[in-house]
């Protein structure tokens, strides 16, 4: 569905993103670890269209859609939970919902909010409700479900976890998996690696901009490598 080749951005001079290569087939779960400053929101936002690739190509679908703007990638099915919900506050639950879906006809508004609100009945109970009033684990199930209103067919989900406490992280990770489980194809930056590992089909490791490291989730989280850095064994 996507493949990324010799994908590089910059930082005014300074390099982010160094010959990114990476592909992420239909149905699949691809997670994507790393440190603080790896390049991985940077990459999440080049291939949503919020940031330009300096060089390298990115096809969707078969699709070259290196050059296409944001909202003509969204439109073709590459949806973006950014990193810190960024939830619009003042606005109750229901309305963020349907701003996720402004591309839908009514129809498929009405229809998502049914799906979203059968996956996460707490949104439901709390559809009046402003959306900065509730807690952070239920901001980013808005978040989420707010993308999943767009009915993406890629949905790039950062950080889905920070911030978040232990049983919330749990729960975010099983709506995550729920979204799998329905249809949705993810590519899933976190750095609760354990976690991301643990349910991914595949996944890559990320340093200074750079995949150095590729495989299954399982093969991955068995990697010395992998243990030492990022899972503290």
């Amino acid at each position: 569905m996507l493949e990324v080749r010799g994908l590089q951005n910059r930082y005014g001079r300074i390099p982010a993103l160094k010959g990114i290569d990476l592909s992420v087939r239909d149905g699949e779960l691809v997670a994507l670890v790393g440190a603080n400053g790896a390049g991985k929101t940077t990459l999440l936002r080049v291939i949503s269209g919020v940031l330009e690739a300096s060089a390298g190509t990115l096809a969707f679908d078969g699709a070259d859609i290196t050059h296409l703007g944001s909202d003509q990638r969204v439109r073709r099915g590459i949806v973006q939970v950014p990193e810190g919900r960024q939830v619009f506050g003042p606005l109750s639950v229901e309305d963020n919902l349907r701003l996720g879906a402004y591309t839908r006809t009514r129809a498929e508004r009405e229809q998502g909010l049914a799906r979203v609100y059968e996956m996460y009945p707490a949104l439901a109970e709390r559809r009046r409700q402003p959306a900065g009033t509730l807690s952070g684990g239920q901001q980013q199930m808005l978040a989420m479900g707010r993308a999943a209103m767009a009915r993406p067919k890629l949905l790039l989900l950062d950080e889905p976890s920070m911030g978040l406490a232990p049983r919330l992280v749990a729960e975010v990770f099983a709506y995550v998996n729920a979204l799998k489980s329905a249809g949705t194809t993810i590519f899933l930056v976190d750095q609760n690696a354990r976690a991301a590992l643990a349910i991914a089909d595949r996944a890559y490791v990320i340093e200074t901009g750079r995949i150095v490291l590729s495989g299954t989730g399982a093969e991955l989280m068995a990697s010395e490598q992998v243990q030492a850095a990022y899972l503290g064994l």
